[in-house]
């Protein structure tokens, strides 16, 4: 009986959060969140960029930016006039087109030029964007966007940005989506002398400029998304080191504060090269070889930032001290080098178009979390690392958000996702096929922006399985699919409830003491001979590999 009422528990909890997704009021989209968030705009699309040089003086006293932003880019089709993105409260000072300023119009954080004459389609041109003013701040930085203003231990400045998901237009002018990236680009950032700028990509020169400034040039030879554009400006001190991965020698470059230096040497050898040598293992080579790996002290917890990856978890194993899966396994590394730096793979190697594929990011890296802790500790150590993530999951919304508004979806995608991923491995069973899937997802996609949609045909057609509507469930829908068995005239009959019409995902169940199979229900109850002479008592469905419902009759 106590078995029976802890099974449709589980099953009530898991159809619970529909009723109350009916319940929740749909958000009200603005035209502002469609000139942000739309990709098929003819004003974005038809031009394609190839390179920014992003230019900018802070003056951290003032919380004041002022600079330029060169557009260089290939036109797509005959146009006269194109959109950019910049928020409202910095000020486009002028818009420089062959040496000459062109009109210009703003509607909320969009800007919009004409230019004097028709760009023909298939030229490259470029246009220069001049700009200045007090960049927002960030409240709680990194999950809501802005600029960080505060101070080191010595009380020098120190400034940082954070900008995904609210976008980078937030401090610099951009094509602000996430579809259309910049083949290469220069950042050159002027600081107080005194103060160094870290930014993505390698350090090509420094300056000395008049007036007691000086400026950085970070060169990137890579594409890069705009949320992954960095400015970190601090009194740091620089380490470095090197690894032999997959594609040779790496460098490995460390910018802290100088009250951070040792601790940073210990925290950064425990864990970089062990964190490099799993993710390469399991999602081919870092993608960045040309503009290396860097970790850099942030005045916030972290982000992805791309070769420059912001730290800020205080030098101390999980997550801010404590491990989210409460498994022991997540205590023995440090969560943000880990996460952070996995999306160099998931989020800055394979970036989605639009955020509402937010998922692609998130599931895929936290996955990597487990498959960093089945790498150092073992796969039953991984599988309980994910199973104990469950504690995190909500169920309060579809992850995939609504397309063309720039909203992403549940913040499910993190550890529903990751959990999604280790059912779809379960249902694969055979791992190294599973391993080949995300080596070739990474190779396939390599430097490329993907849709949500591209990753599952992936998915589906490497491994040979259709997960079609296991993803529908899963991504689409907040609840999760329940498996309902009966026992009936000294049968076993099972059936999967679902929102997914005919949902038909593999399952694993045995008799207890015996050997698990894999069963398929379909939406309609059906026999299950593999579970011949089982009894309520008997039943056992791994719970531990599928993160599913149990109804038992």
């Amino acid at each position: 009986m106590k078995k029976n009422l802890l099974l449709a528990l589980l099953w009530l909890g898991a159809l619970r959060p529909a009723a109350a997704q009916l319940l929740q009021p749909k958000p009200a989209f603005t035209r502002a969140d469609s000139l942000r968030g739309s990709l098929t705009s003819p004003l974005r699309t038809c031009y394609d960029l190839n390179y920014y040089h992003l230019d900018v003086k802070l003056d951290p006293a003032k919380r004041f930016i002022s600079g330029t932003n060169l557009f260089r880019f290939t036109a797509t089709q005959d146009f006269t006039r194109l959109q950019f993105d910049l928020f409202a409260n910095l000020q486009v000072e002028k818009v420089l087109y062959k040496g000459k300023e062109v009109p210009f119009a703003r509607e909320a954080n969009a800007v919009f030029v004409t230019f004097p004459k028709a760009i023909a389609k298939g030229s490259r041109d470029e246009f220069t964007v001049q700009y200045s003013g007090n960049p927002t701040v960030a409240k709680k930085a990194p999950w809501d966007g802005g600029m960080v203003f505060t101070q080191d231990a010595a009380g020098k400045p120190w400034v940082a940005t954070a900008c995904q998901g609210t976008g980078a237009s937030i401090w610099w002018p951009t094509k602000d989506q996430q579809a259309d990236e910049v083949d290469s680009m220069l950042i050159s950032v002027s600081v107080p002398t005194g103060l160094k700028d870290v930014s993505n990509g390698r350090l090509r020169k420094t300056t000395k400029l008049k007036g007691g400034y000086t400026r950085f040039d970070w060169a990137v030879r890579n594409p890069i998304n705009n949320y992954d554009v960095a400015l970190n400006v601090g009194d740091y001190q620089h380490f470095s080191d090197s690894y032999q991965g997959e594609k040779g020698p790496l460098t490995l470059d460390y910018w802290v504060l100088p009250e951070n230096v040792a601790k940073a040497k210990a925290q950064f050898a425990a864990n970089v090269k062990p964190m490099l040598k799993s993710m390469e293992h399991w999602f081919g080579p870092y993608p960045w070889y040309q503009d290396g790996y860097k970790l850099v002290d942030a005045p916030h917890l972290g982000m992805e930032h791309q070769s420059a990856v912001a730290y800020g978890n205080k030098y101390q194993n999980g997550y801010l001290g404590r491990d989210r899966s409460n498994t022991g396994w997540g205590s023995k590394w440090d969560f943000i080098i880990i996460h952070e730096s996995g999306h160099e793979w998931f989020g800055n190697n394979i970036t989605t178009q639009d955020i509402a594929d937010m998922w692609v990011h998130e599931s895929f890296t936290t996955y990597s979390e487990a498959l960093f802790v089945e790498s150092q500790f073992g796969k039953t150590a991984g599988q309980e690392y994910i199973h104990g993530q469950r504690r995190n999951i909500q169920n309060d919304g579809p992850i995939i958000g609504p397309y063309g508004v720039n909203q992403e979806g549940s913040g499910d995608m993190y550890d529903k996702g990751s959990a999604l991923l280790n059912t779809l491995r379960t249902i694969l069973n055979n791992d190294e096929k599973w391993r080949q899937t995300l080596r070739g997802l990474s190779s396939t996609f390599y430097h490329q922006t993907v849709t949500g949609q591209q990753v599952m045909d992936y998915l589906n057609r490497e491994t040979g399985r259709d997960f079609t509507k296991v993803f529908d469930q899963y991504l689409r829908h907040a609840s999760l699919p329940t498996l309902e068995v009966r026992f009936e005239d000294g049968k076993t009959l099972a059936r999967w409830v679902s929102e997914v019409e005919k949902f038909d995902m593999p399952m694993r169940v045995r008799v207890k003491g015996g050997e698990y199979q894999f069963i398929k229900p379909t939406a309609k109850f059906a026999e299950v001979k593999e579970l011949a002479g089982a009894t309520r008592e008997t039943l056992e469905v791994d719970t531990f590999n599928f993160y599913i419902g149990v109804l038992v009759d």
